[in-house]
Order: C-alpha cells, then sequence, then structure tokens
C-alpha cells in the first residue's frame, strides 16, 4: 500500500492541502485531482504493517489507496493474492509495472474504484492508507460485511473509538491493527452446567451485559471479549471460552443459541 487516494495524499505536516475537502466531495467527483503531494508509504512500514496483520499465503487482501501496489506486491511475494485500488490513473500504472517486475501478475489486481462500491466479503485483510473521515465512512461496512476474523491494517489513521488491537510508531509512522468481531448482540440461551438466559450489549470487540440464572438470580457479566470468532467473558467466578458460528456459540462443555 504505496499511498493514500491521490485527493487524498497529504504529508502529516501538509494536511492543510485538504482541509477544505469533505469524504463526500471527494468521491463525488469523477477525475482525479492530481495536484496534491504524492508520499509512498516506506517499504519498512509496508513491511511491518503485513508483518502485524500476519499476512500469509492463501490469504486474500485488499489496499484502499494502494498507489504504486508496493503493498499488494509485497504480500503477493508473501504467497498471498491482492487487490488494490486507487483514485490516479498514474499509480495504477505504476502498480502494474511493479507487479510484473516482481513476478506476481498471476496474483494481483489494480484498478480504478468507487471504495464505497467494493465487495469486502471475500477479504481476510484489508489494508488502508485513508483519512480518519474516510475510515470512519467505511467502518459500518467493514463490521458489517467482513467475516469476523478478517483483519484490518492502517497506515497513519484510525477508526474513531474503535479500539486497535495493536497501534505501533513504525519511523516515524502510526500503524493501526484490527481484527473484526463477530456479532453477539442481543440475548442468548445457554446450555450446559449452568443454564442461563443472557443479554449482551457489545461494542466492537468488547461487550458486558447480564446473566438471568436458573431460580431468578441475575449476574454481571464482566471480562467480555471477542478475537474474531473467539469469546470469552465471566459471570461470577466462572468463565466461558468458545466459538461465536452465526446464531450460536460453542464452548468445552457449554453451548449458546440466540434467542
Amino acid at each position: 500500500m504505496a499511498s493514500r487516494f491521490a485527493v487524498l495524499r497529504p504529508t502529516f505536516y501538509a494536511l492543510a492541502l485538504v482541509a477544505t475537502l469533505t469524504a463526500g466531495a471527494v468521491y463525488a467527483q469523477q477525475e482525479p485531482r492530481l495536484d496534491v503531494i504524492y508520499v509512498p508509504t516506506p517499504q519498512q512500514v509496508v513491511d511491518r504493517m503485513l508483518a502485524i496483520a500476519q499476512v500469509k499465503q492463501g490469504d486474500y487482501m485488499i489496499d484502499f489507496g494502494c498507489g504504486d501496489g508496493r503493498m499488494v506486491v509485497t504480500a503477493a511475494k508473501r504467497g498471498a493474492r491482492g487487490y488494490g485500488v486507487d483514485i490516479n490513473p498514474q499509480r495504477i500504472k505504476e502498480a502494474n509495472e511493479n507487479a510484473k517486475a516482481a513476478g506476481v501478475t498471476d496474483k494481483v489486481e489494480f484498478k480504478i474504484a468507487n471504495l464505497f462500491e467494493e465487495d469486502l466479503s471475500k477479504a481476510d485483510v484489508m489494508a488502508m492508507y485513508l483519512l480518519t473521515d474516510i475510515n470512519l465512512r467505511l467502518r459500518p461496512k467493514i463490521l458489517d460485511t467482513m467475516k469476523p476474523g478478517s483483519r484490518i491494517v492502517s497506515h497513519a489513521f484510525d477508526m474513531g473509538d474503535w479500539k486497535p488491537e495493536v497501534h505501533e510508531n513504525v519511523d516515524g509512522r502510526n500503524v493501526y491493527f484490527w481484527i473484526v468481531p463477530a456479532k453477539v448482540n442481543g440475548t442468548w440461551q445457554v446450555d450446559g452446567p449452568n443454564k442461563m438466559k443472557v443479554t449482551l450489549d457489545q461494542t466492537y470487540q468488547f461487550f458486558t451485559g447480564k446473566a438471568e440464572m436458573d431460580g431468578g438470580k441475575t449476574l454481571d457479566i464482566t471480562d467480555g471479549r471477542l478475537k474474531g470468532n473467539e469469546i470469552t467473558f465471566k459471570v461470577g467466578d466462572q468463565t466461558y471460552t468458545g466459538k461465536v458460528d452465526g446464531n450460536s456459540i460453542n464452548g468445552a462443555n457449554w453451548k449458546a443459541t440466540k434467542a
């Protein structure tokens, strides 16, 4: 991932260049603006982003703001397949040339596209170099359409109150990493050593809630945590771990079904 979209390529010291552009206005343009500074992501940052996201052979990665394609090309060298999107035709041309030089044209694809219309559901990893406002506009689609366990890595900009799993400074550049959590918000019937009805209130990878035990006693749910489809929480002094599969959760000696 060498750059953000050409219209969104300020350095940290030149953000004023795009201060007057709203996200909607930027993507409503039919032609890219090429008068904004293009700054590629340093290769050492690319390498660290791929390492944090644990990109490996067999992964399918998409890169929004792919620039000259170095993120996708580097991922392809690791055995991943990659798809890069940028608004600047010159960057796409360079990306295809770099893929050819690296011998990975069979593993990558680059094109000019509206990122908000792209299908995210097949991606194992998503890389971004976009402004926070754009990240926030993408966030609902990421959470709604990407499968639990999908990995998100961003250069420079975060996603608001969605707390990253990892935040590192790499040679003066901020790198953020998230894992898409399963959806567990709502009411579940738990069967096992303890039968209970639990109501969960989820905020990204964290949740709280209440457990109504057989006999009428109500306990708080604490330490609620999701890592993709892996779930853990406590009811009283009992810890529950399991895996979420749509409307069911399966643990070693318990299971839950969504009411």
